[in-house]
């Protein structure tokens, strides 16, 4: 029997509608990625905006599968639709599935610091996170953090507080972190203190900096504090940003020659001895 031309053939709605739902929740999750990276509306609206598209997404795998019976069974058409329809909506499912595996192993905290006792403060930054949440959580918060982060600690460098002030300053900088205020240590000033903003990779969620850098013997002491500016859980990023922001900033300083790290001091000069008599 002569197979009937490809035109006449009749192609599955329900690939056809996978298809656009794929490219409709990826054209939605992008706009929500560009309103939160730009600020053009607040986080609430944003996220909404974002859910709706891994409803969408979620819907259009469901109809690329649906879609498998009539064209298997029927011979219809639309097997391309369909496929795209399951490719988008699993990338898009991917990453949120990720985050909730990690949310349940991972405490619901989002303010991590290297020293819970005497944290870094936010003060430029307090006037740009929400009421109430610029001071640190408190000793239940640094109780699950110990649980489940128990390498994060102050930084402990053979160097002057002011050159680790200064490789600290260039390593935000080179990492593209806004800073938003940053005070070197002087005489009048004991410790150097740098706020900075950061932003996720995918969706630019803010993410508020505090690094304080004290002396400590003869060198310094880093101490930092990473915090979410919304939600309850941070699925680890912030613990993952410490640790891999203070072992580059040590493998730095740790590259200095040693008159870098350690300047000489200038000697005083003698006075030239009196002739006894």
């Amino acid at each position: 029997m002569a197979r009937r031309p490809y035109f006449g053939e009749e192609r599955s709605a329900l690939a056809t509608w996978a298809g656009r739902l794929g490219i409709f929740a990826l054209v939605v999750a992008a706009l929500s990625a560009v309103v939160v990276r730009t600020g053009l509306l607040e986080i609430d609206p944003a996220l909404a905006t974002f859910a709706a598209a891994l409803v969408c997404a979620a819907l259009a795998v469901l109809l690329a599968l649906a879609s498998s019976v009539p064209i298997w069974r029927q011979g219809k058409t639309g097997i391309g639709r369909a496929v795209l329809g399951l490719f988008l909506g699993a990338a898009l499912l991917a990453y949120p599935a990720y985050l909730g595996s990690r949310a349940l192993k991972l405490p619901a905290i989002n303010d991590i610091t290297t020293n819970p006792a005497d944290p870094p403060r936010f003060a430029v930054l307090a006037r740009l996170r929400p009421r109430g949440s610029s001071d640190y959580p408190g000793a239940a918060s640094a109780a699950l953090q110990r649980q489940a982060y128990s390498a994060i600690e102050p930084l402990q460098v053979s160097a002057t507080p002011q050159v680790a002030y200064e490789a600290t300053l260039a390593l935000v900088q080179k990492r593209k972190w806004r800073v938003v205020d940053a005070l070197a240590p002087s005489p009048a000033r004991r410790n150097g203190t740098i706020e900075a903003i950061a932003q996720t990779m995918l969706m630019g969620f803010r993410d508020d900096i505090a690094i304080r850098v004290s002396p400590s013997g003869g060198g310094a002491q880093i101490d930092m504090r990473s915090a979410s500016r919304y939600g309850h859980h941070d699925f680890g990023a912030n613990a993952a940003r410490i640790v891999s922001f203070l072992s580059d900033l040590d493998d730095a300083i740790s590259a200095m020659p040693p008159e870098r790290r350690q300047p000489s001091q200038p000697q005083r000069p003698q006075r030239p001895q009196q002739p006894r008599r």
